[in-house]
C-alpha cells in the first residue's frame, strides 16, 4: 500500500497507478476473483498483486531507479500486465512495444528511449539478439522463456521472480508523475515517444470506460488489439482491472478464426477490435458459413480508423449486435469521440466523450462552422505531457491545452463528428478537398473489394489524382472491365469528380500492427 504523508511540506497526495488498479482491488475483497484469463492461465487479483510486488522487488534488486526506461517487448500474457505494473509500482516507467518490428526498429526504440531494462518473450529475443552491442543504454535483458534456458548475461524471468519478496509498497508518486510510455505507431513517420503519468489511465477509464462503456466488477474484456497499442492497454489492462472485472488475453495473432474461437470459449461481455478486423470477421463469417455464438457480448467498440457504415450494418445483420465507433490517439490515450449505446450513426465517429472536449477549426485556429471541414483538436485529463526529445513536435501540436490531432474532421448540425481523413491524406481534385475515407467506404460497398486504400498520386503538372489500391474478395478475378465497374459505381454513389482515376489490384495492403493503412508506403 502506498505511504502518505500528506503532512510533509511540498508533497502533493500521493498517487500510483499500481495502487489503484492492482491492490485497491484485494483492498476491496476481490483476491480470490479471476483478473487474468490468458490460454490455460488464470489468475486472480492476489496472484496478481503478488507477482506485481515480486517483479518490483526484482527490478529494485537490479539496480533499476525511479524514471529509469524498462522497455517491454512481450506477447498479450499475464507476464504483460505484471511487468508493467511491477515497473510502475517502483516508480520506473515500462514502455509497451510492438512485438511485430523489426531489429533495427528496436535497436531505435531501446536507444532512442535510453531504456535500462528490456523484458521480452524468448521467441522475439531471438531475432534481436544478436544485435545486443548496439544497444547503448541496455543494462539488462530479462527473458520470459517456458522450457528453455537462458545465455549467462541474460536473466530468466521466472527464475528472477521466484526469488523475490511478495511484499512491496509503492513508490511516493504523484498524479502528475510520468508512469509511463508508449511509442506512435508511426503511420506518418518515425515512432514519437508519448509520456503519460500517474493519473492518464484513471483519466481515461473514468470518462469512456465508465460512461461510455459503463464497465463494471461482471464484466469480461476481450480485445483483438494487443497491450502495446494505447487502445489495447485499456481494453485488455487498466478498463477490465480498473472496474474489477476480468480480462481475456490472445498470444497468438488474431486471425479470423481465433478471434471467434475466442470470443465463443471465454464469453466476454465487451468485444474490441478495429475496423480491418471487423472486416476481415465478417467476410470469415459469410465465406465458411459459421456464424459463432457471440451471446455473451453486450457491446462491441471499434477504433483505429473510421468504421465504414457497411461493416456496421453487416455486423448488426450477422449477430444483431452494435459496435461502437470512436476515435482514440496513443497521445490521449484511449477514445476521445465516440458513438454510444442507443445513439449509433454508422459512418460517425459519434460526440466527445464526457470529459473531452473536441472542436473543428481552420487555419487561423478559428472554430468553423457545420459541415465544413478542418483541423480536430482536443483536451482532456488524459492527454500526453508530450514527447520525449522532440521540441518542434511539442511546439506544433500543443497549444495550451489544446492538441492538434492530426485528424481532418467536420461536425455536422447535430454535433455527430465525421472523418475526412489524415491531414496529410487529404486530397485536392480540381481544386475541392477530397477524404480518401469517403471513397474507400463508398468502395467497400461493391460486391467485388475486400479492402481498399485511396492515395493522391501527381501529374505531370503536380496535380492530384484519386488512386484506389484494392484487395478483392476471394473468387474474384482482377480485370479491366472491373476496373470500369468500381469506377463507374463511385461515379454513381458520390460526386463525380471523387471517383479514383487509377485503380491497382493488390495482394494486400500494408498496415500498421494495430491495422491502421499506411497510406504513406503506397505513395513511395
Amino acid at each position: 500500500m502506498i505511504k502518505v504523508a500528506s503532512d510533509l511540506k511540498g508533497i502533493a497526495t500521493k498517487y500510483n497507478a499500481a495502487d489503484r488498479f492492482i491492490e485497491e482491488n484485494v483492498r476491496n475483497g476481490r483476491g480470490k476473483k479471476v483478473a487474468i484469463v490468458s490460454g490455460d492461465e488464470q489468475v486472480t487479483y492476489q496472484e496478481l498483486l503478488n507477482r506485481v510486488n515480486r517483479f518490483g522487488n526484482a527490478l529494485k534488486g537490479l539496480g533499476v531507479q525511479n524514471e529509469n526506461r524498462v522497455l517491454l517487448v512481450l506477447h498479450d500474457t499475464a507476464e504483460n500486465i505484471v511487468s508493467f505494473f511491477g515497473a510502475v509500482k517502483i516508480g520506473a516507467l515500462p514502455i509497451p512495444t510492438n512485438t511485430m518490428l523489426q531489429p533495427h526498429d528496436y535497436e531505435y526504440l531501446l536507444n532512442h528511449s535510453r531504456s535500462k531494462v528490456l523484458v521480452i518473450h524468448e521467441d522475439l529475443w531471438s531475432k534481436i539478439k544478436e544485435n545486443r552491442d548496439r544497444f547503448v543504454f541496455l543494462q539488462h535483458v530479462i527473458v520470459v522463456t517456458e522450457n528453455t534456458s537462458v545465455d549467462a548475461n541474460e536473466i530468466d524471468f521466472h527464475e528472477l521472480m521466484n526469488h523475490a519478496s511478495t511484499e512491496l509498497e509503492s513508490f511516493m508518486s504523484v498524479k502528475d508523475d510520468p508512469a509511463f510510455w508508449l511509442y506512435s505507431s508511426g503511420s506518418t513517420g518515425n515512432p514519437k515517444g508519448v509520456i503519460h503519468h500517474q493519473r492518464s489511465m484513471e483519466a481515461a477509464y473514468n470518462t469512456y470506460a465508465k460512461q461510455v462503456l459503463g464497465i463494471n466488477e461482471n464484466d469480461i474484456t476481450f480485445s483483438a488489439s494487443k497491450l502495446f497499442f494505447a487502445y489495447g492497454l485499456g481494453n485488455g489492462m487498466y478498463f477490465p482491472l480498473g472496474a474489477g472485472g476480468t480480462t481475456v488475453l490472445l498470444k497468438d495473432r488474431p486471425t479470423p478464426d481465433r478471434v471467434f474461437e475466442t470470443l465463443e470459449k471465454t464469453k466476454p461481455t465487451i468485444f474490441f477490435g478495429v475496423p480491418t478486423l471487423y472486416g476481415s470477421l465478417i467476410n470469415y463469417a459469410e465465406r465458411t458459413g459459421n456464424i459463432p455464438d457471440l451471446s455473451s457480448v453486450r457491446v462491441c467498440v471499434s477504433a483505429g480508423e473510421a468504421l465504414p457504415d457497411t461493416f456496421v450494418n453487416k455486423w448488426k445483420e450477422l449477430f444483431n449486435l452494435d459496435i461502437l465507433d470512436g476515435i482514440g490517439l496513443t497521445e490521449a490515450l484511449h477514445i476521445f469521440i465516440s458513438n454510444r449505446v442507443g445513439d449509433i450513426r454508422p459512418g460517425s465517429t459519434g460526440k466527445p466523450v464526457p470529459g473531452y472536449e473536441a472542436k473543428i477549426v481552420n487555419d487561423e485556429a478559428k472554430e468553423v462552422g457545420p459541415n465544413e471541414v478542418g483541423d480536430l483538436v482536443i483536451k482532456g485529463e488524459s492527454l500526453t505531457g508530450g514527447y520525449w526529445t522532440n521540441i518542434a513536435e511539442n511546439q506544433s501540436k500543443f497549444h495550451g491545452e489544446w492538441m492538434y490531432t492530426g485528424d481532418k474532421y467536420y461536425k455536422d448540425e447535430q454535433g455527430y463528428f465525421w472523418y475526412s481523413g489524415r491531414s496529410d491524406d487529404m486530397l485536392k481534385v480540381s481544386g475541392i478537398w477530397v477524404s480518401p475515407v469517403e471513397v474507400e467506404a463508398t468502395l467497400l460497398k461493391h460486391d467485388s473489394v475486400l479492402e481498399v486504400a485511396v492515395i493522391g498520386v501527381k501529374t505531370e503538372d503536380n496535380l492530384d489524382l484519386p488512386k484506389a489500391c484494392i484487395v478483392l474478395k476471394e473468387g474474384v478475378a482482377p480485370s479491366e472491365d472491373l476496373k470500369a465497374d468500381l469506377k463507374a459505381y463511385v461515379k454513381a454513389n458520390l460526386a463525380p469528380y471523387k471517383y479514383p482515376r487509377i485503380i491497382e489490384f493488390m495482394d494486400e495492403i500494408p498496415k500498421t500492427a494495430s491495422g491502421k493503412m499506411q497510406r504513406f508506403k503506397l505513395r513511395q
